[in-house]
């Protein structure tokens, strides 16, 4: 029994070592928490809505198709038509933008980066952060900046429902956001939104996941009824063993 013991113990190891490389830095700030299930599938399918109003006119997310994302998150393909394929004539072809890479650049400065991966890249906390993390810079081409990504080229696209924010420095340090103008969302609504987006971008890098999950509750019930039977047969042939 002890060896079980001792061998559940190093099956979790791996759950840890996980846990830890999720908690990665936000530069000069404190990533902010954010709870990750991919089993809630309402969150999932209002972050894929952000994704494709708000995020797909300008970003690549190349490794996905419209159906798998449908499929996945229990959207069927003719509502997956009518009012997500924006961007795409078919729900089988790949969700890309039309924007050219070079018109990206001579507009924003560079080109925008594919955002299938940025989750499994920056990390869910890093993109939570950054998603909240913009605020008025007049200094900035834009008007906006991130408290997470410096001088980033993108603006803030999600500022009607945010509102515009501004940061409050104390002793050359930030120390917090102060909203200098509502947005039609109540900051609650707004990081509930957010959460949801990093919930589907953390899907959209590893949609896998999905089935590795539903798979591993099996797996982790056999492996409970085997080391029963097991101890129990290891008791048998032993038992005249002294």
């Amino acid at each position: 029994m002890k060896k079980i013991i001792v061998l559940a113990f190093l099956a979790s190891l791996p759950l840890a070592a996980w846990a830890v490389d999720e908690d990665k830095s936000c530069g000069d700030v404190e990533c902010d928490a954010v709870k990750i299930d991919l089993n809630d599938k309402p969150s999932l399918q209002r972050g894929a809505r952000t994704f494709i109003n708000f995020c797909l006119s300008c970003h690549n997310a190349s490794y996905m198709r419209y159906n798998r994302m449908g499929q996945d998150l229990g959207i069927s393909e003719a509502l997956v038509e009518e009012n997500l394929l924006f961007a795409a004539d078919k729900v089988g072809d790949l969700m890309k933008v039309v924007m050219r890479n070079q018109d990206a650049a001579n507009w924003f400065g560079t080109a925008a980066p594919d955002l299938t991966l940025v989750a499994r890249w920056r990390s869910p906390t890093w993109v939570y952060t950054y998603l909240r993390g913009f605020y008025r810079d007049d200094k900035s081409p834009s008007g906006w900046n991130n408290i997470v990504f410096r001088n980033v080229a993108m603006p803030h696209v999600l500022y009607e429902w945010q509102g515009e924010q501004r940061t409050v420095v104390e002793n050359g340090e930030f120390v917090r956001f102060a909203l200098d103008k509502p947005g039609s969302k109540t900051p609650k609504q707004f990081d509930r939104d957010m959460r949801d987006l990093t919930n589907f971008l953390v899907y959209l890098g590893e949609p896998a996941k999905l089935v590795r999950y539903r798979i591993g509750i099996y797996v982790l019930i056999f492996l409970a009824v085997f080391s029963i039977v097991a101890y129990l047969l290891k008791k048998e042939y032993w038992k005249d063993v002294h």
